[in-house]
C-alpha cells in the first residue's frame, strides 16, 4: 500500500490577502487557483519553491463557525514546520519582508529553528535540520 497526504487546509480569512502574504512576503509558488462556481468558491494550493511534497490548500472560512480557526488552527502551538536548505537566507529574507518572528533563532539538537507567525498568526517554524536527520532536504 501506498499512501499520502496531498493537501493541508489552511483556514484564510480572505484569498487575495492570503496569496498576497504566503506569495509575495513568504515566496511560494502558486499552484492554482481556480474559481468553483456550483460551491462559489476558488480552489487555492500553494507550496514552498521547490517543493515536491504536500501542498497548502488555502480555504476561506465560509461559515461563521470556521472564523474563530483563522489564525488558530493549533490553538496557540506550532502549526506548520518549513523546512529549508539556508536557514540564515530565508530567515533574514523574512525579517526584511516583515515577518514577525516570536522566537529567536536557535540551535537545537535537530538543526536551526526560529518560531514565526503568519498573517493570521499561526505559528511556524523555520528550521533547518541538520544533515543526519531522516527528513533533511536531499537534493537528487
Amino acid at each position: 500500500m501506498k499512501q499520502a497526504i496531498v493537501h493541508i487546509a489552511l483556514v484564510v480569512r480572505d484569498y487575495d490577502e492570503a496569496i498576497e502574504f504566503y506569495v509575495n512576503t513568504l515566496k511560494f509558488e502558486l499552484i492554482e487557483d481556480t474559481y468553483q462556481p456550483e460551491q462559489d468558491k476558488r480552489w487555492v494550493v500553494i507550496s514552498p519553491p521547490g517543493s515536491q511534497g504536500v501542498t497548502l490548500l488555502l480555504a476561506k472560512a465560509s461559515k461563521p463557525e470556521q472564523e474563530p480557526f483563522i489564525g488558530n488552527q493549533a490553538g496557540g502551538r506550532v502549526f506548520l514546520f518549513l523546512n529549508t536548505d539556508d536557514f540564515w537566507r530565508d530567515y533574514e529574507r523574512m525579517v526584511s519582508a516583515g515577518v514577525q518572528f516570536v522566537r529567536p533563532p536557535k540551535q537545537q539538537s535537530y538543526g536551526m529553528v526560529a518560531v514565526f507567525e503568519d498573517l493570521y498568526g499561526n505559528r511556524w517554524d523555520l528550521l533547518q535540520l541538520n544533515p543526519n536527520h531522516p527528513m533533511t532536504l536531499r537534493s537528487k
